[in-house]
């Protein structure tokens, strides 16, 4: 665990938009706190991103200091991506999405890096995407895993309609749709409500899940589900 002394410099750092400083703080954890690259990743950049939205949506940081710290987030992953580690290649298949906010591909990025190092083939399409772009290039790879990353609320219905879409065609039977983060994240069982297989909270967490081989396609539903759903939007649209 890092001590907390780091974090609060990363952050202080990162609303400023000093890019300096945010690099020492990952260069101080890396050499002098024997932290991976891993580390860096899931103890570091992803909860930092995590707190920024947070704060942003509580209206506690400005549209300014919200783009400062994702642009250096971004900046950092791009530079520590190729020092992950390389596990041997596995024969699955992941595409990954997003919402189309720096943030939101700022966290598929990550998932996609992390998939990339447990040696699954991933392709990261990225956020403002038609569903027939989606659709289309399913077809095309074939993948075992589609993971939607940092969906806001406004695009739920958006991302049910392709969820439908896709299993009202079954034309992908063997394919499991992952959400992450975004609305999904902020209100408990939503990924159910909507049809999704699968939701995972951090980028560790969604390679494990969809590395399990016993996944069920179906998961358990819940009573009242279209209920649940309109108040669980309510309660994120609020947050």
């Amino acid at each position: 665990m890092l001590n907390g002394i780091y974090l609060q410099r990363y952050m202080n750092a990162l609303l400023t938009g000093d890019r300096r400083v945010c690099r020492e703080v990952i260069e101080d954890v890396l050499h002098n706190n024997n932290a991976s690259i891993v580390g860096v990743y899931s103890e570091v950049i992803w909860p930092m991103m995590m707190e920024v939205d947070k704060l942003f949506r509580a209206d506690k940081i400005t549209s300014i200091q919200e783009h400062l710290a994702t642009r250096i987030n971004r900046t950092i992953i791009d530079q520590l991506q190729n020092k992950l580690p390389k596990q041997p290649k596995v024969e699955k298949k992941v595409v990954i999405t997003s919402s189309t906010k720096e943030i939101g591909e700022l966290g598929a990025q990550m998932i996609a890096d992390m998939f990339e190092s447990a040696g699954w083939n991933v392709r990261f399409i990225g956020g403002g995407l038609t569903n027939d772009d989606i659709m289309g290039y399913i077809h095309e790879f074939a993948p075992d895993i589609l993971v939607i990353y940092g969906t806001e609320p406004t695009d739920t219905p958006v991302v049910r309609s392709i969820i439908d879409r896709i299993k009202d065609v079954n034309a992908f039977p063997d394919m499991k749709i992952m959400l992450c983060g975004g609305v999904f994240g902020r209100a408990e069982g939503l990924w159910e409500e909507i049809g999704a297989d699968l939701y995972a909270a951090t980028p560790n967490q969604a390679v494990e899940t969809a590395s399990k081989q016993n996944v069920s396609a179906e998961p358990v539903r819940t009573i009242n589900k279209r209920k649940r759903k309109y108040q669980q939007l309510a309660k994120a649209r609020k947050k």
